[in-house]
């Protein structure tokens, strides 16, 4: 099978196209002829020696893809072999056939292709078991996202405001705090020229947010702890801004405040079946019905995922990014 493998780690040029075996399912995995794969933070963070792969893990970039199911094990599910699905894999996606567990498999919403459908495991799994199954947001509560429109941060944005609640979001230009608020944030907030601390606080009578989906770290957090309520809930998926912080103990023991995160590669599959299995329940149907819509902002053949990794990169996207198979 045709794939895209890392040559050495690197900037995008060492992504390079190769003749691979087609991998083999093992026990409660299914083999995917793989139609679209998404484009994720962590495949650059692999690419550039900074994301280790899990023991058993393939080493070829892509967590997340969407095809049709043409072998494996099958036992336990409700699947069959031709049905399409979209997958959150343990790596392998930049390929023709992927495997993935049958337990993180999903039905492709009804609506949508390929395409759409692998722009949705990787950002869905990691925002529903960080956001609403990590740190609870739920009720009234309200929500910042920093960084809304990245792939995370569209689906923060998308999901919370289909479930009620009032969203905040931060992005690098006026154009692009405009576009969290057509995708459901009641404000997007350019944090090179506004203070989102300020703006927050305005916005909430001085209450402050619930809980903050942060993917930056480093100078943002003293910030965030002022911008949470009280009981509020830091929650980090990323550190792009770097993994230290000075940090005001006082005003979490005060005021009763959580700091969190976590990574979900290395979970096991069963912490990802219970997110999988919320998902289907909870928010898949949001997607039918049009309430929650994914956001593709440009598509690549697989033979140019360098050029893929180089938009990644250069942070001008506004959702997802997808490699056609």
């Amino acid at each position: 099978m045709r794939a895209i493998e890392i040559t050495q780690p690197g900037p995008p040029d060492v992504l390079k196209l190769c003749e691979r075996p087609m991998p083999e399912p093992k026990a409660g995995e299914v083999l995917i002829k793989v139609h679209a794969a998404g484009i994720n933070r962590p495949d650059v963070l692999q690419r550039t020696g900074n994301y280790p792969v899990p023991k058993g893990a393939s080493d070829l970039p892509g967590l997340e893809v969407a095809g049709e199911i043409v072998g494996g094990d099958l036992s336990g599910s409700d699947f069959k072999i031709g049905d399409m699905i979209c997958a959150l894999a343990q790596g392998g996606g930049y390929a023709e056939y992927c495997t993935a567990p049958i337990e993180q498999c999903l039905p492709i919403p009804k609506g949508l292709d390929a395409v759409e459908a692998a722009s949705l495991p990787e950002t869905f799994f990691t925002v529903w078991s960080n956001v609403f199954d990590r740190v609870g947001l739920s009720g009234d509560e309200t929500l910042l996202v920093q960084g809304g429109t990245s792939g995370i941060g569209v689906t923060a944005i998308q999901i919370a405001t289909a479930l009620g609640h009032r969203v905040f979001a931060t992005a690098g230009s006026d154009d692009k705090a405009r576009a969290c608020e057509v995708m459901g944030a009641e404000r997007g907030i350019n944090y090179k020229t506004e203070d989102f601390v300020e703006i927050v606080k305005a916005a909430t009578g001085g209450k402050g947010v619930d809980v903050i989906l942060d993917m930056v770290g480093g100078d943002y957090v003293p910030r965030e702890i002022r911008c949470l309520a009280d009981d509020g809930r830091l929650v980090f998926i990323a550190l792009l801004g770097g993994n230290k912080a000075e940090v005001s103990l006082g005003q979490i023991l005060l005021r009763r405040l959580t700091i969190t995160g976590s990574t979900l590669r290395p979970r096991p599959v069963a912490f990802k079946a219970a997110i999988a299995k919320q998902l289907r329940e909870r928010v898949w149907p949001l997607i039918e019905t049009g309430k929650i819509k994914p956001v593709i902002y440009q598509t690549f053949p697989l033979e140019e995922a360098a050029q893929a990794h180089a938009l990644m990169e250069s942070s001008t996207h506004i959702g997802k990014i997808i490699l056609k198979v």
